[in-house]
């Protein structure tokens, strides 16, 4: 083909003027996106000759050559891997491919804000070419083609896509350094560099080596790399800074992984693997299609990116690496899907996951609290999509309460029940704010009871796959019937107070299912509390306005006896006022929405009626 000239998109242009103008503050990382890249066709040639062998075309032996040219002031980064063609060029090199463009600069301001480094964040390793660089050269053959082509810019607003020439297939990366940057021409720094970020690649990383005879000099090449998958490797024999470089390389992130566990099962299945968990949560992690998962091996040979089989959705934020000695090179997604296998090992991954959890919140409770704020909300999935997890993950949830000023647990909060006090209270609303001032809690804070505010949108579905917890019942403080009460003249009340309950149903029988005297107010009139079983009214009215098809929900009105107003009212229905009692029932049952944050249906109507009692009020005053 001739030499064709396209613009690249626009949100390239906006990367490449970062990282050209020095955004990133460890230019050296670029031989590691580099090499990673390369490691990442190398592996899927591998796995696409499982069932196609001509792909490989008697050249088997697949590794990645570094090679610097000081006369030249180059450094090529080459590989017998996939290659690509020249479509692949196009959309590969002159895109942000699969990132989500918008999202994608959204968090490079972010980032841009805070001098950080996020190469690799979104899968534009390829662009830290130019951290040291100011022209790049791509040669590439695909895989089962004749034809070369080469891609190349000076990160300006253009690149060229033309034919080219290479014997093999694989792709060739070939970075003129700027002036600045010639540092990486010396063999020893690009030598120490492959150590440093590359050493457990499990391809052959080759350099040349001079050997110089008497009559001539060999150029030869030799392996800078162990080679070796490092989650083969004893435990004993790793560093923690290999660890963190091979979390570096599965994920592209730059910050160092919180946490990570390194494994070997045998038995009935034999496997090895590497857990991490995350620093902080990636762009997607609400994204209904985000991948998750980890990366598969099947007897050091490299399978899949993000075997989803393998590890629940709850646990999606878990970043690493599994080998299995037992399931067939040719594994395909679908018979992950139904490999008894797979289940065996997807149990384990899943006690793994957790043990690494509590030995982190055991062990380092300030990190802990870090990852709880992060990932917390997905965490708490488990519970509806795997109750028999409960006892687990209950030691690991974490809210925030009544008493408490930081999240607590529930073993904490089980060792600060005061005498008396058999279950584990809670209460789901939209905020911390609104629960503390509820008056559906006031009698359990009278008592001296503490009550754990649930005030995620999952908390709703969450919370009942843990009915129990360390032999305490946990029971929702806004539902059902709650007995708090004291109060030994309760019956006589309730007697007493019988018409005047069956006159508030009467006016509000399109609005309440039920009016009954509470055992769980204290200082307030009122409050609306709804059924066993019901969804919060939060959660009712979010989902309304997603426009979710909700049955209608008709709450309990709970009248406090106790309370000045309601035995005023009483009063006041027995005598020749009693037609104001309507309008004071619609007064309370407006009040009862506006203490626990909810709407009021008419609000010009409330307001005139709470106009009328009030002059009512101060007319009685002045006569």
């Amino acid at each position: 083909m001739s030499k064709t000239t396209r613009k690249f998109k626009a949100e390239v242009t906006q990367v490449l003027s970062l990282v050209i103008n020095s955004l990133y503050s460890n230019k050296e990382i670029f031989l590691r996106e580099l090499v990673s890249n390369a490691s990442d066709a190398l592996d899927k040639l591998q796995f696409l000759a499982l069932t196609d062998p001509e792909l490989l075309a008697g050249d088997t032996s697949l590794k990645i050559r570094i090679t610097p040219d000081e006369e030249a002031g180059t450094v090529t980064i080459w590989d017998n891997g996939i290659g690509m063609d020249n479509e692949d060029l196009i959309t590969l090199l002159g895109t942000i491919a699969h990132s989500g463009s918008r999202e994608f600069m959204e968090k490079l301001k972010e980032g841009s804000s805070k001098g950080v480094n996020i190469i690799g964040q979104f899968g534009v390793g390829f662009y830290s070419a130019y951290l040291v660089a100011d022209r790049v050269e791509v040669i590439s053959r695909k895989a089962g083609s004749d034809q070369a082509y080469k891609w190349s810019s000076d990160a300006k607003e253009n690149f060229t896509v033309e034919s080219a020439e290479r014997e093999e297939r694989g792709t060739t990366i070939v970075l003129h350094l700027l002036d600045e940057q010639k540092e990486y021409l010396t063999p020893w720094r690009l030598r120490t560099l492959v150590k440093k970020y590359s050493d457990f690649v499990s391809h052959p990383i080759e350099m040349q080596k001079m050997n110089y005879g008497e009559e001539e000099t060999v150029v030869e090449f030799e392996q800078v790399n162990q080679a070796s998958a490092l989650w083969q490797r004893s435990a004993s024999e790793v560093t923690e800074e290999q660890y963190q470089e091979l979390y570096k390389h599965l994920t592209s992130d730059w910050e160092p992984a919180m946490a990570h566990t390194h494994f070997r099962v045998e038995g009935t299945q034999m496997f090895t693997g590497l857990l991490y968990l995350p620093t902080r949560p990636p762009h997607d992690l609400f994204n209904p299609e985000m991948t998750h998962g980890m990366r598969l091996f099947v007897k050091r040979v490299f399978i899949m990116d993000n075997a989803d089989a393998l590890m629940p959705r709850w646990l999606r934020f878990i970043r690493g690496v599994v080998d299995s000695d037992d399931l067939p090179l040719n594994v395909s997604r679908e018979l992950l899907q139904d490999s008894r296998i797979v289940a065996t090992m997807r149990k384990q991954l899943v006690k793994k996951s957790l043990d690494m959890l509590e030995e982190l919140a055991e062990e380092k409770p300030e990190a802990y609290a870090k990852f709880w704020k992060n990932f917390g909300v997905v965490l708490k999935e488990g519970l509806h999509f795997e109750p028999n997890q409960a006892d687990r993950l209950g030691k690991l949830l974490r809210y925030e309460s009544s008493t408490q000023t930081e999240p607590t647990s529930l073993d904490s909060y089980i060792e600060r029940m005061p005498e008396g006090q058999e279950s584990i209270y809670y209460a789901i609303g939209a905020s911390r704010n609104l629960l503390a001032g509820s008056p559906h809690l006031e009698m359990l804070k009278k008592k001296g009871f503490e009550v754990l505010y649930m005030v995620d949108g999952i908390d709703q579905w969450a919370v009942d796959g843990l009915k129990e917890y360390g032999g305490k019942t946990l029971v929702d403080a806004l539902q059902g019937e709650l007995d708090l009460s004291d109060d030994d003249d309760a019956e006589d009340k309730t007697e007493a107070l019988a018409p005047l309950t069956v006159r508030f149903q009467d006016v509000l029988k399109d609005e309440v299912s039920e009016v009954r005297l509470s055992k769980r107010l204290d200082e307030s009139p009122a409050c609306l509390v709804q059924a066993e079983g019901g969804i919060a009214t939060h959660i009712e009215r979010m989902l309304r306005e997603q426009n979710q098809d909700m049955p209608e929900q008709k709450r309990i009105l709970e009248l406090n006896a106790n309370h000045p107003l309601i035995t005023a009212i009483n009063e006041l229905s027995k005598g020749d006022k009693s037609d104001k009692v309507n309008e004071w029932a619609e007064l309370i049952y407006d009040q009862a929405l506006l203490a626990e944050g909810s709407p009021i249906k008419e609000p010009a109507k409330f307001a005139q009626r709470l106009t009328g009692l009030m002059q009512e009020v101060a007319t009685a005053q002045l006569n």
